[in-house]
């Protein structure tokens, strides 16, 4: 459904754009008007020092954050992210579309994002790993298994995490690993869950091509960013038969319109910076593979890479958002206004917190789940998921996004409602 473009500020903040977006949805419901407005704040909002013994032996001292948005459905849950950009105001946008992707997938958790204000880069193992512990130190009463369980993300990985349990598990003397997830399998990690943000993302990009009867035999895919989600979400797809004309990194794009093999790309996690380095019959910009003609462009490195500038030069069908925030807002009223459907984020690389929530259920019940369970579990969530945004989409004829926000705040506002407001 179009809408009339309005004047938007094409840099907004994640949290701009999180409250944005809520209100858009909360226009089509008929959400009690105090409950959107308390689900533009988050619960708390932690803010920590937190200093490093340098290995020279000199003391830096950085800038930590935890926001924990909503937790009526159960217990916070989102990344940990060591990122040079970190804020306070990115942490609660982040960490309210947490709560909107838990909701929408239907698990029981509530969002919550932190991070440090560091370069990953600029750190020795050691040092990351003094890093890690002290983080886990400074917010230890604020996370827990019931409470707050973090997970990895931008700038950091199940090693990361696997230092942030032991930390927290000395403190309380006792073994923890439901403290966080995406953890080495050895300590109680889940098979899948790296891959699972990105064959979340393959999944629902199926399930848009037979919604709008096209074949995934053949079906031209290019992707944008090649890391764990992007890598994942491609050699999916190429599986299953689409073919992936294009994917980028950093340094650069390969373009070939036959397909190209997927598996022969390196991911960023296999070798950093390398996909500009392999054999296709074209190289172009990370920046032009937005603009290629295909069927479907899926973006899977950052946020605010579509924009009102480059918005109506995107030639795919649809979009199926990989990375969390890739479309600013107004690129976002460009695409309805030129009818190009975009599946969003907190529906399409909802993969990882689904399979976040497999492994605390793990955890829980002291049983660990196969490869093929944990692939059909979340092929399962993933398309109930689907079929709930498809049918909000259908009844009230709005985009994919709102559809989505529909499902996930009526869920929200639902438990609200039954447990009530503490006097």
């Amino acid at each position: 459904m179009a809408t009339q473009r309005t004047q938007t500020d094409d840099t907004s903040t994640a949290l701009a754009t999180a409250r944005r977006q809520l209100e858009r949805a909360a226009a089509e419901t008929d959400v009690n008007e105090q409950v959107v407005e308390r689900l533009k704040h988050p619960s708390k909002l932690l803010r920590v020092a937190v200093p490093l013994e340098r290995d020279d032996g000199s003391v830096e001292v950085f800038e930590g954050y935890r926001a924990q948005h909503d937790d009526v459905r159960g217990p916070y849950k989102g990344g940990l992210r060591y990122h040079p950009h970190v804020t306070a105001d990115e942490c609660i946008g982040l960490s309210m579309w947490m709560t909107w992707k838990c909701a929408v997938i239907d698990i029981p958790f509530g969002g919550a994002k932190g991070g440090v204000v560091v370069d990953p880069t600029d750190l020795s193992p050691e040092e990351k790993e003094r890093l890690t512990r002290r983080f886990a130190e400074e917010i230890r009463d604020f996370v827990g298994p019931t409470t707050d369980i973090p997970a990895p993300d931008m700038g950091t990985d199940a090693q990361t995490m696997a230092w942030f349990m032991d930390a927290y598990s000395m403190q309380e003397g006792e073994t923890v690993p439901g403290v966080v997830t995406g953890k080495p399998r050895v300590i109680g990690g889940s098979y899948g869950r790296e891959e699972a943000p990105g064959r979340s993302v393959a999944i629902v990009t199926r399930a848009a091509a037979e919604y709008y009867d096209v074949s995934l035999d053949g079906l031209r895919v290019a992707v944008q960013g090649y890391g764990s989600v992007g890598a994942n979400a491609a050699r999916c797809l190429d599986d299953w038969g689409a073919d992936v004309v294009a994917v980028s990194d950093v340094n650069g794009a390969i373009h070939d319109p036959d397909g190209l093999d997927t598996w022969a790309v390196p991911s960023h996690e296999e070798e950093p910076e390398a996909v500009t380095t392999c054999d296709a019959p074209e190289t172009i910009s990370s920046s032009a593979i937005l603009e290629l003609d295909v069927d479907v462009l899926v973006p899977a490195a950052v946020g605010n890479v579509l924009t009102a500038s480059n918005a109506p030069d995107v030639q795919a069908d649809f979009v199926v958002e990989g990375a969390n925030g890739p479309t600013t807002a107004a690129a976002d009223e460009i695409f309805d206004e030129r009818g190009v459907p975009v599946v969003p984020d907190i529906l399409a690389n909802a993969g990882g917190v689904a399979v976040s929530y497999f492994e605390w259920l793990q955890h829980i019940n002291r049983h660990s789940w196969s490869a093929e369970r944990v692939d059909e579990e979340l092929e399962s969530k993933m398309l109930s998921a689907w079929d709930a945004v498809v049918e909000a989409a259908e009844a009230r004829d709005v985009t994919w996004r709102v559809a989505a926000y529909i499902v996930a705040l009526s869920r929200i506002a639902e438990a609200k409602d039954t447990r009530g407001l503490w006097p």
